[in-house]
């Protein structure tokens, strides 16, 4: 079972000093906070002023020319599972009557989810792990640690913190 997110915006973690991608289920009951590195971060940046900086020519990026020309149509991005702190992404393509999943990287699904302004499939187990309460996934933290990341996750306000605008 999955839900279903939307990239509700982006900020920057003052405590790890990360950038983060905030998800959010359609109710915007449950934020799924994903932390991504430099390089991904270069690189959604990079499409996002590429993508505005060409609105309003006709050039295209290289994979959304590809994907045009195959006939190809995105269905669906998607938040596999993780490991190591990493996410595992895919995308789920049509091509003719063919349905295709292909791996992606965790920028590449956020550029895809962005350009096809589609959602992003989350297990509904993925979140939960991600949102669970500390001590029941073997952490030790203290309740005063649970409270304080709570609180900083419901503080979180994307406006306040550098959002860019989508």
């Amino acid at each position: 079972m999955h839900i279903v997110m939307t990239i509700h915006g982006f900020a920057l973690d003052s405590i790890a000093q990360m950038p983060v991608v905030l998800l959010k289920d359609e109710r915007g009951e449950v934020t799924l906070p994903i932390w991504i590195n430099g390089t991904d971060t270069l690189y959604i940046v990079a499409e996002l002023i590429r993508r505005d900086a060409s609105s309003s020519g006709e050039r295209k990026d290289l994979l959304t020319a590809l994907l045009g020309h195959l006939g190809a149509e995105v269905l669906d991005i998607s938040i596999d599972g993780g490991k190591d702190g990493k996410f595992i992404c895919s995308v789920r393509l049509m091509v003719g009557e063919e349905e295709l999943r292909l791996p992606v990287r965790i920028s590449e699904a956020i550029v895809l989810a962005l350009k096809n302004a589609l959602p992003v499939m989350v297990p509904r187990h993925l979140v939960e792990e991600a949102t669970a309460p500390a001590g029941t996934m073997g952490d030790h933290f203290t309740e005063a640690d649970e409270r304080r990341f709570v609180d900083f996750l419901e503080g979180l306000d994307p406006a306040d913190l550098g959002k860019y605008p989508m």
